[in-house]
Protein backbone atom coordinates (compact mmCIF):
# COMPACT_ATOMS: atom_id res chain seq x y z
CA UNK A 1 0.00 0.00 0.00
CA UNK A 2 1.78 3.51 -1.27
CA UNK A 3 0.65 5.90 1.46
CA UNK A 4 2.12 8.25 -0.57
CA UNK A 5 0.23 8.08 -3.49
CA UNK A 6 -3.68 7.97 -3.98
CA UNK A 7 -6.22 6.84 -2.27
CA UNK A 8 -8.85 6.20 -4.67
CA UNK A 9 -8.24 5.66 -8.96
CA UNK A 10 -10.60 5.51 -11.16
CA UNK A 11 -10.39 3.73 -14.35
CA UNK A 12 -12.12 3.73 -17.21
CA UNK A 13 -15.19 3.76 -15.39
CA UNK A 14 -18.42 3.43 -16.84
CA UNK A 15 -22.06 2.66 -16.08
CA UNK A 16 -25.44 2.38 -17.30
CA UNK A 17 -28.51 2.01 -16.21
CA UNK A 18 -30.90 0.25 -17.92
CA UNK A 19 -29.46 2.19 -21.69
CA UNK A 20 -28.96 5.31 -20.02
CA UNK A 21 -25.42 5.88 -19.69
CA UNK A 22 -24.61 7.85 -16.29
CA UNK A 23 -20.90 7.36 -16.22
CA UNK A 24 -19.00 7.73 -19.33
CA UNK A 25 -15.22 6.12 -19.47
CA UNK A 26 -14.25 8.05 -15.92
CA UNK A 27 -10.76 8.17 -15.07
CA UNK A 28 -9.23 9.89 -12.27
CA UNK A 29 -7.37 9.76 -9.18
CA UNK A 30 -8.50 10.78 -5.76
CA UNK A 31 -6.10 12.26 -3.17
CA UNK A 32 -5.23 10.70 -0.18
CA UNK A 33 -6.07 12.91 3.42
CA UNK A 34 -7.50 15.84 1.58
CA UNK A 35 -11.59 16.79 1.39
CA UNK A 36 -12.06 16.21 -2.95
CA UNK A 37 -15.88 18.16 -3.83
CA UNK A 38 -17.45 16.80 -7.20
CA UNK A 39 -19.45 19.21 -8.58
CA UNK A 40 -21.40 19.84 -11.51
CA UNK A 41 -25.46 19.94 -12.54
CA UNK A 42 -27.92 17.98 -11.29
CA UNK A 43 -28.66 14.63 -13.25
CA UNK A 44 -24.84 14.60 -14.64
CA UNK A 45 -23.24 11.68 -12.14
CA UNK A 46 -21.93 13.54 -9.45
CA UNK A 47 -23.89 10.57 -6.57
CA UNK A 48 -23.34 7.64 -9.25
CA UNK A 49 -19.56 7.89 -9.22
CA UNK A 50 -19.59 8.93 -5.37
CA UNK A 51 -21.61 5.78 -4.94
CA UNK A 52 -19.32 3.41 -7.56
CA UNK A 53 -16.52 4.09 -4.29
CA UNK A 54 -18.59 2.25 -2.06
CA UNK A 55 -20.34 -0.20 -4.06
CA UNK A 56 -23.65 1.59 -3.53
CA UNK A 57 -24.00 1.58 -7.13
CA UNK A 58 -24.69 -2.06 -7.18
CA UNK A 59 -28.05 -1.86 -5.12
CA UNK A 60 -29.53 -0.50 -8.41
CA UNK A 61 -31.76 -2.86 -10.27
CA UNK A 62 -30.39 -3.20 -13.64
CA UNK A 63 -27.15 -1.36 -13.32
CA UNK A 64 -24.08 -2.51 -15.44
CA UNK A 65 -20.54 -1.71 -13.97
CA UNK A 66 -17.66 -1.46 -16.38
CA UNK A 67 -13.97 -0.52 -15.37
CA UNK A 68 -12.13 -0.40 -12.10
CA UNK A 69 -12.44 1.36 -8.84
CA UNK A 70 -8.78 1.02 -6.95
CA UNK A 71 -8.90 1.54 -3.18
CA UNK A 72 -5.41 1.59 -1.89
CA UNK A 73 -4.23 -0.03 -5.43
CA UNK A 74 -6.84 -2.79 -5.20
CA UNK A 75 -9.56 -2.79 -7.41
CA UNK A 76 -12.61 -3.00 -5.52
CA UNK A 77 -14.87 -4.66 -8.39
CA UNK A 78 -12.83 -7.49 -8.86
CA UNK A 79 -13.84 -11.15 -8.27
CA UNK A 80 -13.71 -12.16 -4.71
CA UNK A 81 -14.09 -8.97 -3.04
CA UNK A 82 -15.63 -8.60 0.53
CA UNK A 83 -18.14 -6.06 -0.65
CA UNK A 84 -19.04 -5.54 3.27
CA UNK A 85 -15.25 -4.33 3.89
CA UNK A 86 -15.49 -2.22 1.40
CA UNK A 87 -18.30 -0.31 2.41
CA UNK A 88 -16.77 -0.60 6.10
CA UNK A 89 -13.61 1.15 4.33
CA UNK A 90 -15.43 3.91 2.78
CA UNK A 91 -18.17 5.11 5.24
CA UNK A 92 -21.10 6.64 3.97
CA UNK A 93 -23.41 10.63 4.70
CA UNK A 94 -26.33 10.43 3.12
CA UNK A 95 -28.09 13.75 2.47
CA UNK A 96 -30.59 13.65 5.14
CA UNK A 97 -29.58 12.08 8.45
CA UNK A 98 -30.84 8.32 9.24
CA UNK A 99 -30.37 8.06 13.14
CA UNK A 100 -30.93 4.53 14.03
CA UNK A 101 -34.06 3.82 16.62
CA UNK A 102 -31.83 3.79 19.67
CA UNK A 103 -30.49 6.12 22.36
CA UNK A 104 -27.49 8.11 21.01
CA UNK A 105 -25.22 5.89 22.69
CA UNK A 106 -26.39 2.73 21.08
CA UNK A 107 -26.30 4.71 17.59
CA UNK A 108 -22.24 4.94 18.02
CA UNK A 109 -21.85 1.98 19.97
CA UNK A 110 -23.88 -0.17 17.40
CA UNK A 111 -20.93 -0.26 14.99
CA UNK A 112 -18.44 -1.54 17.73
CA UNK A 113 -20.45 -3.75 19.34
CA UNK A 114 -21.15 -5.15 15.78
CA UNK A 115 -17.31 -6.15 15.34
CA UNK A 116 -16.73 -7.77 19.20
CA UNK A 117 -16.30 -4.99 20.88
CA UNK A 118 -18.29 -5.63 24.37
CA UNK A 119 -16.17 -4.05 27.06
CA UNK A 120 -18.42 -1.24 28.72
CA UNK A 121 -15.76 0.87 29.50
CA UNK A 122 -13.72 0.71 26.32
CA UNK A 123 -17.51 1.48 24.75
CA UNK A 124 -17.75 4.30 26.75
CA UNK A 125 -14.40 5.58 25.66
CA UNK A 126 -15.09 4.86 22.12
CA UNK A 127 -18.47 6.12 22.10
CA UNK A 128 -17.34 9.96 23.71
CA UNK A 129 -13.75 9.86 21.17
CA UNK A 130 -16.48 9.34 18.15
CA UNK A 131 -18.98 11.76 19.92
CA UNK A 132 -16.01 14.41 20.33
CA UNK A 133 -14.67 13.94 16.37
CA UNK A 134 -17.70 14.27 15.11
CA UNK A 135 -18.26 17.71 17.07
CA UNK A 136 -21.49 16.48 19.31
CA UNK A 137 -20.18 15.51 22.18
CA UNK A 138 -20.28 18.59 24.56
CA UNK A 139 -24.43 19.31 23.29
CA UNK A 140 -25.13 15.46 24.23
CA UNK A 141 -22.37 14.31 26.81
CA UNK A 142 -25.66 14.43 29.38
CA UNK A 143 -28.11 12.60 27.58
CA UNK A 144 -26.93 10.00 26.07
CA UNK A 145 -29.32 7.29 26.68
CA UNK A 146 -31.92 9.59 24.67
CA UNK A 147 -33.42 8.71 21.63
CA UNK A 148 -31.44 10.04 18.52
CA UNK A 149 -34.47 10.83 16.92
CA UNK A 150 -35.04 13.68 19.52
CA UNK A 151 -31.93 15.48 18.24
CA UNK A 152 -32.40 18.33 15.60
CA UNK A 153 -31.46 17.45 12.30
CA UNK A 154 -28.25 19.15 12.23
CA UNK A 155 -27.14 16.79 15.53
CA UNK A 156 -28.83 13.82 13.59
CA UNK A 157 -26.10 14.30 10.74
CA UNK A 158 -23.30 14.91 13.33
CA UNK A 159 -24.89 11.97 15.08
CA UNK A 160 -24.89 9.81 11.69
CA UNK A 161 -21.35 10.60 11.08
CA UNK A 162 -19.81 9.61 14.84
CA UNK A 163 -21.69 6.31 14.32
CA UNK A 164 -19.71 5.95 10.65
CA UNK A 165 -16.62 7.08 11.91
CA UNK A 166 -17.07 4.08 15.06
CA UNK A 167 -16.24 1.75 12.24
CA UNK A 168 -13.38 3.32 11.71
CA UNK A 169 -13.49 3.62 8.09
CA UNK A 170 -10.75 4.91 5.84
CA UNK A 171 -12.69 7.64 3.68
CA UNK A 172 -15.90 9.36 4.20
CA UNK A 173 -17.88 9.85 1.51
CA UNK A 174 -20.86 12.67 1.50
CA UNK A 175 -23.56 12.88 -0.57
CA UNK A 176 -24.51 16.35 -0.05
CA UNK A 177 -24.79 16.02 3.53
CA UNK A 178 -25.45 19.76 4.27
CA UNK A 179 -28.17 20.00 2.07
CA UNK A 180 -30.96 19.48 4.37
CA UNK A 181 -29.50 21.46 7.30
CA UNK A 182 -29.63 25.01 8.48
CA UNK A 183 -26.68 27.13 8.06
CA UNK A 184 -25.50 26.37 11.25
CA UNK A 185 -25.57 23.23 11.67
CA UNK A 186 -24.06 22.97 7.82
CA UNK A 187 -21.11 24.87 9.09
CA UNK A 188 -20.74 22.52 12.23
CA UNK A 189 -20.29 19.49 9.60
CA UNK A 190 -17.84 21.87 7.44
CA UNK A 191 -15.53 22.24 10.53
CA UNK A 192 -16.01 18.72 11.19
CA UNK A 193 -14.54 17.90 7.93
CA UNK A 194 -11.84 20.33 8.04
CA UNK A 195 -10.59 18.87 11.09
CA UNK A 196 -11.06 15.02 9.58
CA UNK A 197 -9.23 15.18 6.85
CA UNK A 198 -5.83 14.85 8.78
CA UNK A 199 -7.02 10.87 9.16
CA UNK A 200 -9.10 10.43 7.00
CA UNK A 201 -9.80 10.84 2.96
CA UNK A 202 -13.00 12.87 2.40
CA UNK A 203 -14.68 12.90 -0.67
CA UNK A 204 -18.08 14.96 -0.91
CA UNK A 205 -20.52 15.68 -3.92
CA UNK A 206 -22.08 19.28 -3.44
CA UNK A 207 -24.35 21.59 -5.49
CA UNK A 208 -23.22 24.65 -3.12
CA UNK A 209 -19.87 26.01 -4.94
CA UNK A 210 -19.80 28.09 -2.03
CA UNK A 211 -19.27 25.15 -0.01
CA UNK A 212 -16.67 23.31 -2.34
CA UNK A 213 -15.01 26.95 -2.42
CA UNK A 214 -14.58 27.05 1.54
CA UNK A 215 -13.95 22.87 1.69
CA UNK A 216 -12.03 21.52 -1.35
CA UNK A 217 -8.54 20.72 -1.78
CA UNK A 218 -8.95 18.73 -4.74
CA UNK A 219 -12.74 19.58 -7.33
CA UNK A 220 -13.74 16.87 -9.79
CA UNK A 221 -16.36 19.01 -12.14
CA UNK A 222 -18.60 16.61 -13.94
CA UNK A 223 -21.07 17.21 -17.14
CA UNK A 224 -23.57 14.91 -18.59
CA UNK A 225 -22.33 11.55 -17.11
CA UNK A 226 -18.28 12.97 -18.19
CA UNK A 227 -15.44 14.17 -16.16
CA UNK A 228 -14.67 17.59 -17.31
CA UNK A 229 -12.15 18.81 -15.34
CA UNK A 230 -10.38 17.83 -12.28
CA UNK A 231 -7.44 19.28 -10.54
CA UNK A 232 -6.59 21.48 -7.26
CA UNK A 233 -9.67 23.03 -5.76
CA UNK A 234 -7.66 26.78 -6.71
CA UNK A 235 -7.06 26.05 -10.16
CA UNK A 236 -10.73 24.61 -11.26
CA UNK A 237 -12.19 26.94 -9.67
CA UNK A 238 -10.76 30.08 -10.06
CA UNK A 239 -8.95 29.38 -13.76
CA UNK A 240 -10.57 26.53 -15.51
CA UNK A 241 -9.24 25.29 -18.46
CA UNK A 242 -12.19 23.85 -19.81
CA UNK A 243 -14.98 25.96 -21.45
CA UNK A 244 -18.18 24.33 -20.05
CA UNK A 245 -16.23 23.92 -16.26
CA UNK A 246 -15.41 28.09 -16.64
CA UNK A 247 -19.58 28.42 -17.52
CA UNK A 248 -20.92 26.32 -14.57
CA UNK A 249 -18.04 28.24 -12.16
CA UNK A 250 -19.59 31.29 -13.44
CA UNK A 251 -23.00 30.17 -13.00
CA UNK A 252 -23.95 30.14 -17.09
CA UNK A 253 -25.22 26.83 -16.72
CA UNK A 254 -26.77 25.35 -13.74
Amino acid sequence: MNRNGPHISVRDLSVFYGDHCALENVNVDVPRQKITAIIGPSGCGKTTLLRCFNRLTDLTEGVKISGQVLVDGEDIYSRGIDVTQVRKKMGLLSQKPFPLPMSIYDNVAYGPRLYGLNDGKKLDEAVERYLRMAGLWEEVHNRLKSPATKLSAGQQQRLCLARGLAVEPEAILGDEPTSALDPISARRIEEAFVALKANYTIVIVTHILRQARRLADYVLFMYMGKLVEHGPAEQVLNDPKEDRTRAYVKGEIS
